[in-house]
């Protein structure tokens, strides 16, 4: 059971991080574009050369077809220079065409498509503008950092739809303006999204790679031919450089890029025997990997060719491109036998700077801000990185980081203060200071109390929309289990503003930020937050995320950890609470669920009042961990040895450094 559980509803779409094909340099599918005659955009394909290719949609992303009558399709592409515009037409069949016109459309209700386009297709990261399409949907998705996809909307796109029987074709005109560029590649996929009134419901696409809407790893390439060019194919071989004892999987795909306009670069993809193959524009290209390391099962290697490669490519004709080796050495871990805090120094300090900005390359952290405590004060703090990937702003010490779950044990805190004075009963179904109506229609809800939220043992969902019909229910008797919940905490929200009569945030300055001293933090949007927070960030790309314009007691707190090490003082040190209740906040409280086949943790583990309670060999540790999906962080305070450590991160990709900050620090490499 993890306690960094997502806080905000876009989480749900996560990539899986823990592979191959999260690493990639688009996802290996590669098109060709030629000039194109006069298109009238009308769902009438008759004026598209018949000698245009056709690229199958032949990836399955999720679900799966119902039978070989249930979907097929392709699409063709072209351009026309003069209109600096890409065309694409798509035809597809379906047995069982589902078209919502009710006040509820939504993509997973009926059949349409999605539309991801990378028009700068920067090797380094570049921004992807989505685009939903059915009937009645216009729906669009902007990366704010990117110069084309933050302006792209509707007003640069052409579409018509026309259906002849179970075959629909959806004709595309996508004004690119200054970014259609002959020779260049663009990035470019798709999601056809195909429900049955059976109930059955899949998502296909023309290549792999999930979230294609925002995620420019996702796409394919397609490369700007010019009128009457041909192509040549490629060929090669990836090898380890050593007889692997299991079968691990090599990269993905490798980058190849043209010398002579490095603006045309593709990604092959790379089968299970190491082998790849591409065809491209004449001319000398040089090949490399775009990421500096790659996962492979549960290990993570260096994407490193023992030598540099080119290779000359000539129309009409294949060439075969030198073998590849790369290392079978898994990168080391950097882990110590013991953790290198029991005996802090300066040199300890080097080597905590080595191991953040190794991990940093390993997984692709932008930016980081940590501290360490150790004999009741701060020992050490430093930033790292980056606030934004691509405008390379670094971090500082104003840079301010979302918190997610973080946020839960600090408005604990101020919820136990007001129960010491008797403003809350924490043993008091919460109903009787203010009823609920989203959930009145089980009566069951009755029994949820504070200390139940708190604990977690509310029976809510963690939050409403991830069940299917988005409504707020019960898993079980309030007080008989335990399950994760956000939703538990924005009632309780509601009924502590109810009984004191002000703002959750005014409480929370009162009970925390003014006693603890926790200046720089703040719960909602304000000029301030605006200026200093930092960027999110998914696959080393930025994400923009509107600032909460109400503060979420379960996710939305900004802080840093410099400043945040003042409250892991304050609860170390016992202030501001009776020693009674600071007994009850290390005590167990609810036992964690573990699904089958879930690692169990090292030293038993369990929920406290709002803190992970561990029971390690150094003593009592208590803690949380925070996941909003592009902000991960995780804070950690071992009682007896009055040492802990904080840290924050803004990138979906972090969890493998957080994971294993407790044995670096203090208790060592795990057999």
């Amino acid at each position: 059971m993890n306690l960094n559980i997502v806080g905000k509803a876009f989480c749900i779409l996560l990539l899986t991080f823990l592979s191959v094909n999260s690493l990639l340099a688009h996802n290996g599918e590669i098109a060709h574009a030629y000039p194109l005659g006069r298109i009238t955009v009308d769902g009438n394909l008759s004026d598209w050369p018949v000698s245009a290719t056709k690229y199958h949609i032949k990836t399955v992303l999720s679900g799966k077809p119902l039978n070989a009558e249930d979907f097929s399709g392709y699409f063709k592409v072209g351009y026309r220079a003069e209109e600096k515009s890409l065309y694409l037409a798509f035809t597809i069949t379906d047995n069982d065409f589902i078209e919502d016109t009710s006040a509820n459309v939504a993509y997973n209700t009926q059949d349409c498509l999605e539309l991801g386009l990378d028009a700068r297709h920067l090797s380094f990261g570049s921004g992807v503008a989505g685009f939903m399409y059915s009937k009645k949907l216009r729906n669009t998705n902007h990366a704010a950092f990117d110069l084309f996809a933050k302006a792209a909307n509707w007003e640069i796109m052409e579409v018509a739809t026309t259906r002849k029987g179970n075959t629909r074709y959806i004709e595309w005109k996508i004004r690119l303006d200054d970014q259609l560029v002959v020779g260049k590649s663009i990035g470019l996929d798709f999601a056809v999204f195909d429900k049955d009134s059976s109930g059955n419901f899949a998502i296909h696409s023309w290549g792999r790679g999930d979230s294609k809407y925002r995620n420019a790893k996702s796409l394919g390439d397609i490369i700007l031919m010019p009128s009457l060019s041909q192509v040549g194919k490629v060929s090669g071989k990836l090898n380890w450089d050593r007889e692997m004892k299991m079968k691990i999987p090599l990269p993905s795909s490798i980058m190849l890029t043209s010398v002579q306009n490095p603006k045309c670069w593709v990604a092959a993809a790379i089968d299970s025997n190491g082998n790849y193959k591409a065809w491209l524009p004449a001319g000398k290209y040089k090949l490399d990997f775009i990421e500096p390391y790659f996962y492979s099962g549960e290990k993570i290697y260096a994407s490193k060719p023992d030598k540099q490669v080119s290779i000359n490519v000539v129309a009409n004709k294949e060439s075969i491109i030198p073998a590849i080796t790369i290392p079978g050495t898994p990168v080391p871990d950097l882990l110590p036998a013991k953790g290198i805090m029991h005996d802090f120094s300066n040199a300890s300090a080097k080597k905590i700077d080595h191991f953040i900005e190794t991990y940093q390359e390993y997984y692709g952290i932008p930016g980081i801000s940590m501290a360490l405590i150790k004999d009741g004060k701060m020992v050490y703090y430093k930033t790292y990185g980056y606030k934004n990937s691509i405008t390379k702003e670094k971090v500082d010490s104003n840079t301010l980081f979302e918190a997610a779950s973080v946020t839960k044990p600090v408005f604990a805190f101020a919820v136990q203060r007001l129960a010491e004075r008797g403003v809350i009963d924490l043993d008091k179904p919460l109903y009787e200071y203010l009823p609920y109506p989203d959930i009145a229609y089980d009566d069951r809800y009755k029994l949820i109390t504070a200390k139940h939220v708190l604990t977690h043992r509310t029976g809510f969902p963690n939050w409403r929309w991830m069940n299917e019909d988005k409504k707020l229910n019960l898993l079980f008797v309030p007080g008989t289990d335990f399950n994760y919940s956000g939703e538990g905490f924005e009632y309780l929200k509601k009924v502590v503003e109810k009984i004191t009569g002000k703002n959750v945030e005014q409480v929370l300055k009162e009970e925390v930020l003014d006693p603890v001293g926790l200046y720089h933090t703040f719960f909602s949007a304000n000029d301030s937050l605006k200026q200093v927070k930092s960027n999110g960030h998914y696959d080393m790309l930025p994400t923009y995320n509107p600032l909460p314009e109400a503060p979420g007691m379960a996710y939305s707190m900004h802080t840093e950890a410099k400043v945040f090490t003042r409250f892991m003082l304050y609860m170390l040190e016992q202030k501001g609470l009776s020693a009674a209740t600071y007994d009850s906040m290390f005590s167990r409280h609810s036992d964690f669920k573990f699904d089958p086949g879930e690692p169990q943790p090292r030293y038993p583990s369990y929920m406290g009042m709002s803190l992970e309670i561990r029971e390690t060999p150094y003593g009592k540790s208590f803690g949380h961990g925070g996941n909003n999906g592009d902000f991960r962080c995780h804070f950690e305070v071992y009682k007896d040895l009055k040492m802990g450590y904080v840290i924050f991160t803004n990138a979906n990709t972090a969890y493998p450094l957080l994971n294993v900050m407790r044995q670096f620090l203090v208790e060592g490499k795990e057999e």
